[in-house]
């Protein structure tokens, strides 16, 4: 890869781009508050289950597609994967979490001025943007490989889960940093099952998930807006 593409990688998958995935747990604050994640051990089985069991099975599979829709301008899969993606989010918080990120970074790319008129016109012909259709778009527009944005998006991911780990189980930042750094090989495997999946083979079916995420909406005391 290209230093430019690494670059600008690197900047698409930092925890300093202003979309704040800071601030959502993906139904990890309800597994910490009751019990289910304690410690070291404990956070890296659920962040491993939930990468293969959840991201693997759908959300990458659509980042991957939408990236390719987006590379051969391809304005009706870009719309269908979309569609698809939203309608596939089973609770209000997981709905409006990639809403709210994929508008920001939506707004970031307009702003940067960094698509040209023809992939801009795709994604804000969207009537809601979803975050891995806006991130597709940012990733298409700076020339990022698609293979490299697969495994920054899913390292940008787990961090963000490490990092809530780290503050709210709490666990110390060495261990954070030996989490994450053993979830390498995981990922790597992620991103290559991720673009080998076919079309009838996608499925989002989490129901525990989908019970903790319904759950963290009524949660009493909460640091995180899923």
């Amino acid at each position: 890869m290209q230093s430019a593409a690494l670059l600008h990688l690197l900047q698409l998958a930092s925890p300093s781009l202003p979309i704040g995935a800071y601030s959502y747990s993906q139904g990890l604050e309800v597994a910490i508050e009751n019990g289910a994640v304690k410690d070291e051990t404990s956070a890296r089985r659920w962040i491993v289950e939930h990468l293969h069991q959840v991201v693997v099975q759908f959300e990458a599979p659509i980042l991957w597609r939408l990236l390719h829709a987006f590379a051969d301008y391809d304005a009706a899969a870009v719309n269908d994967w979309t569609e698809i993606f939203i309608a596939a989010r089973d609770s209000a918080e997981f709905r409006a979490e990639t809403i709210q990120m994929g508008y920001s970074l939506a707004k970031l790319v307009a702003d940067l001025k960094i698509a040209d008129d023809a992939l801009l016109a795709m994604l804000q012909s969207q009537a809601e943007i979803p975050l891995p259709t806006a991130l597709a778009c940012a990733a298409v527009a700076l020339q990022v490989p698609h293979e490299a944005v697969m495994l920054g998006s899913l390292f940008s991911w787990a961090e963000n889960q490490v990092l809530v780990c780290v503050k709210s189980v709490p666990l110390g930042q060495v261990s954070g940093q030996r989490l994450l750094l053993s979830l390498r090989p995981e990922l790597e495997l992620a991103a290559r099952k991720a673009q080998q999946l076919l079309d009838d083979e996608l499925s989002n079916w989490a129901p525990g998930l989908s019970l903790l995420s319904m759950q963290h909406e009524v949660q009493y005391s909460r640091l995180y807006r899923s």
